[in-house]
């Protein structure tokens, strides 16, 4: 701690019965507030992809990242093209089950919930076996392959949402409470495919989804995914939901209950169930492809420039709505412009050097929000290949309440970075923390699961909810009043009064992580059983 005071702005701050004054740093950035202000502001209109808005961010992002000496990402340019399709679904029909046993309608947003994202103006499945898959997980480290002996070609697939963890609340197995990689419905879609299924469906249940059925079906249609040559056709013909509802029903027509598959699905013998029915299901797309970017600079490395640690934040949020009469904008200051704010902060630093032995990237990327497309075009298409990227850090909603005693680390327990974070943390008089809901799986809802599932260790963290100067309560408090009242909500704007302190603070520990593994030797990997750990070891052969 005395090495650090020589060189920053402290204050000592305490808290009621803290054995020690937790260290707050406050002078990391001082074009930290004016950074986040600009990018939430009115005039960058919400920051949707495609729009006057993107136009207006990558702009800014350019001319900041240009003005701070970083080089730029290709032939003198900062931006990395990312082609995207818009997918409106402007006609599903209602899904057909008939069989022996089993005769339903099942009508689209009340019973069910399907799409495609094919890059087809039309698709079609008729009369498609069904079968019971229960988790639809192949997990090698859990010793768990729900599709061994079954080919689901050409078949629709039924899953339990969440993984075998959560439903036993087992902590030996996969990670008991915590939801892993393999309980994300996204994992399910791809998986479906994979193992060559026409459709997969989930069963929806509020509390291991996290979320209930409005959200399922009360959200837009409308889905984004990456444009490609095969135009998508390595996806499922159709993804989607089952209600509970409409789930009792098709396991009772089978003489059977949910309760009674889910029992079956965990048994260590488990085998797939066929469902005696078939389905059958239309939907008509409209189709736009659209032109986004992501915007990229780099500071080399003085030794090993082929080596690189990312910093990533995304720029994007979800533009403007005039079908409002009110407020049209959804500036989206806390979600994300925040985490830019605090990208060009660590730019900064990095560039007041010396350069880090290993080389630093900087990435914004675009459409987050749309499914996490920027960052997943950047792991197929990325600046440093990916077992030369060494490690990296995303931020995606900074700490806008103050210092913090904790520090809250998403998917906690997984690689070799936190052992760091804690030691930078101690520093401060702070320690690392879960995050109140691994349940909820957070960890695979932003940027830095992409370049996870390439391998890459990726931290994910923030301030926490143990305040310094008011508690536990009160820091939990103001993370349930942004869900509630701010998330994804017009009035996310910029707030002068926010105490940016904890921002601050937490971009010491960014830093310092940062700057340690690119000044090491070291390649910092998944800890042992993590699902990412075998794809890192496989990389880092070549």
């Amino acid at each position: 701690m005395n090495k650090l005071a020589t060189t920053l702005a402290l204050a000592l701050a305490f808290t009621a019965g803290a054995a020690e004054p937790v260290l707050v740093q406050t002078d990391f950035n001082a074009n930290f507030a004016r950074y986040f202000e600009k990018v939430a502001s009115d005039e960058m209109q919400g920051r949707a992809p495609a729009t006057e808005g993107e136009k207006r961010t990558v702009a800014y992002l350019e001319t900041e990242f240009k003005r701070l000496g970083l080089t730029a990402y290709k032939d003198g340019s900062y931006r990395q093209a990312v082609p995207v399709v818009q997918i409106d679904p402007v006609s599903v029909s209602s899904m057909t089950l008939t069989g022996d046993k089993t005769a339903a309608n099942l009508v689209y947003k009340t019973d069910m919930m399907a799409w495609s994202t094919r890059m087809l103006p039309e698709i079609k499945v008729e009369n498609s076996d069904m079968v019971f898959a229960g988790y639809g997980i192949v997990a090698p480290e859990y010793n768990w392959n729900d599709y061994k002996d079954l080919d689901v070609k050409g078949k629709t697939v039924v899953v339990l949402v969440n993984d075998p963890g959560f439903a036993t609340q087992d902590p030996k197995l996969f990670t008991g409470n915590a939801m892993t990689y393999y309980g994300r419905w996204t994992y399910k879609f791809e998986e479906a495919a994979r193992q060559g299924a026409a459709m997969l469906l989930i069963v929806h249940e509020t509390e291991a989804a996290s979320y209930g059925w409005n959200v399922v079906a009360g959200t837009s249609p409308i889905r984004f995914e990456l444009a490609d040559a095969n135009k998508n056709m390595h996806k499922a013909q159709v993804e989607g939901w089952l209600s509970l509802d409409a789930a009792e029903r098709l396991f009772a027509a089978n003489g059977s209950s949910l309760k009674e598959m889910k029992a079956k699905a965990l048994q260590p013998d488990f085998k797939a169930i066929p469902l005696n029915a078939k389905a059958s299901i239309s939907i008509k797309n409209n189709l736009r492809e659209i032109d986004s970017n992501n915007v990229i600079g780099f500071i080399p490395g003085s030794k090993k420039p082929d080596e690189a640690v990312i910093y990533m934040a995304h720029w994007d949020h979800f533009g403007l709505d005039f079908s409002r009469s009110d407020d049209k904008i959804f500036n989206g200051a806390q979600d994300n412009a925040g985490g830019i704010a605090g990208l060009l902060a660590l730019a900064e630093k990095f560039k007041q050097g010396p350069a880090p032995e290993r080389s630093i990237a900087f990435v914004a990327v675009t459409a987050e929000e749309r499914g996490l497309l920027g960052s997943r075009w950047y792991a197929e298409h990325p600046l440093f290949p990916v077992n030369k990227t060494v490690a990296g850090i995303n931020m995606d909603i900074m700490n806008v309440y103050g210092p913090m005693r904790d520090v809250m680390v998403f998917g906690y327990g997984s690689s070799e970075l936190e052992p760091i974070l804690a030691k930078y943390a101690k520093a401060q008089n702070r320690y690392i923390a879960p995050e109140p809901t691994p349940q909820d799986g957070f960890y695979y809802r932003s940027d830095h699961f992409n370049l996870a599932k390439k391998g890459v260790p990726m931290l994910y963290a923030r301030g926490g909810i143990d305040s310094v100067e008011h508690g536990k309560d009160w820091g939990l408090a103001q993370r349930k009043n942004y869900v509630t009242d701010y998330y994804h909500k017009v009035n996310d704007e910029f707030d002068p009064n926010w105490d940016l302190r904890g921002s601050q603070q937490d971009l010491f520990l960014f830093y310092q992580v940062g700057l340690e593994v690119a000044n090491s030797q070291s390649w910092p990997n998944w800890l042992p059983g993590k699902e990412f750990k075998a794809i890192r070891d496989q990389s880092l052969q070549h």
